[in-house]
């Protein structure tokens, strides 16, 4: 049996939370990995034996990011609307057409690899644990085959066969929402874990949002929504009732939304990637935070509306343009991610839990805001392996 200790950490951040300190920072520590495990964490001083030890050099040491909101198996490329948004030209959800038909194009070999180059920017900016949804191929079989090649990576596939309607049904709504809830769903389930409708103007309504969740929970998945991106709407309170673990977006949101998610085991998944990218204002976190939302970050990696895959860029931005300290955007980008994806197994340094966690080549996780754009992953273990 080979364990690892990694020790003369400088800072290292458990997300094991303390009165004052919900990142649960133990200063001048170590961690004992033991197989895919933790095995121990605390003082330095404390430190058991093992047969292989990491000098962390005075470096600190926090969780694997877990981005609980991605969209990695497409096809094309949509610079263009990047540029013209830039220019002044809004936002609108129509532009994901462009990425379904490039991505029914696209053969499955072009997918596969495009997808391993999305897993290894990840990685290397220490997110070990990631979700990938389907939505950009909206027939049965090309769903089926983004759930079945997004499994090849993640156990945490999310169907999400209401992105947009199809060019091929504007005029049949009825008929699509039927094709989601029936052949589609059975096709894509056996892939998949998760659900989730994109509930908003210009996409699908509260009502056909909650036969599709309806119908994906009667096949064992659990629901995720996009809500209250575009505007106000029904998509967070929705979530709550169905109990989705999660609503991602929540950029525009009323009082009783607030009071809806905080009365909630719903977690409140914040995209600031996407506000960079579109030029949105940005939600307000400090506002759920106060009200006692369980608050999450993530990338919302995608082709349309926030192309990038990094976890510290969305760390930053949370700080600088969402109210938020370090260490809450950290907590959000590690134990919140994991409550996004219901998961008691990651996003944490303690006993028990895997062995996901990232040396930063810096003395705190304040440089993650403090030095935005700078690579400062070092090391990243994934399941007790160094990827």
């Amino acid at each position: 049996m080979t364990t690892t200790l990694i020790t003369n950490i400088g800072e290292l951040t458990t997300n094991v939370g303390v009165p004052g300190d919900v990142c649960g920072t133990i200063h001048a520590a170590a961690v004992l990995i033991d197989d895919d495990r933790i095995a121990w964490a605390g003082a330095a001083a404390d430190a058991p034996s093992a047969s292989a030890t990491v000098d962390a050099g005075g470096r600190a040491v926090i969780p694997g990011f877990v981005d609980s909101h991605t969209h990695l198996v497409f096809g094309g490329d949509r610079a263009d609307e990047f540029e013209a948004r830039m220019s002044g030209t809004p936002y609108a959800a129509g532009g994901i057409r462009r990425t379904v038909a490039a991505t029914r194009a696209a053969t499955d070999a072009e997918l596969r690899e495009r997808l391993a180059g999305f897993v290894a920017e990840l990685h290397g900016q220490g997110t070990t644990t990631f979700e990938v949804k389907t939505g950009y191929g909206l027939t049965v079989d090309d769903e089926a085959r983004l759930a079945r090649l997004a499994a090849e990576v993640t156990d945490e596939v999310t169907f999400l066969g209401a992105h947009v309607l199809p060019t091929e049904y504007t005029d049949r709504r009825d008929q699509y929402v039927d094709l989601v809830c029936g052949e589609m769903l059975a096709a894509c389930a056996p892939h998949s874990r998760w659900i989730d409708v994109f509930c908003e103007t210009g996409a699908f309504t509260s009502g056909e949002a909650r036969r599709i969740l309806d119908a994906g929970k009667a096949r064992g998945l659990r629901a995720r929504v996009h809500g209250n991106q575009l505007g106000h709407g029904e998509g967070v309170r929705l979530a709550v009732a169905v109990d989705a673990a999660s609503v991602d977006h929540c950029t525009y949101l009323d009082d009783e939304d607030v009071a809806a998610l905080a009365a909630s085991d719903t977690v409140a998944t914040l995209l600031p990637g996407v506000e960079f990218s579109t030029r949105q204002p940005y939600p307000d976190a400090r506002r759920l935070l106060d009200a006692r939302v369980t608050v999450a970050l993530a990338s919302d990696c995608n082709p349309g509306s926030s192309f990038t895959s990094s976890m510290p860029l969305m760390v930053a931005l949370a700080v600088r343009e969402m109210n938020m300290t370090v260490t809450e955007a950290v907590w959000a980008a590690t134990a919140g991610g994991a409550r996004a994806l219901r998961r008691d197994d990651i996003g944490a340094i303690a006993p028990g839990m895997r062995a996901d966690l990232v040396l930063l080549d810096a003395p705190t996780r304040i440089h993650l805001a403090y030095r935005p754009g700078v690579p400062l992953v070092r090391t990243v273990w994934k399941d007790g392996v160094v990827l």
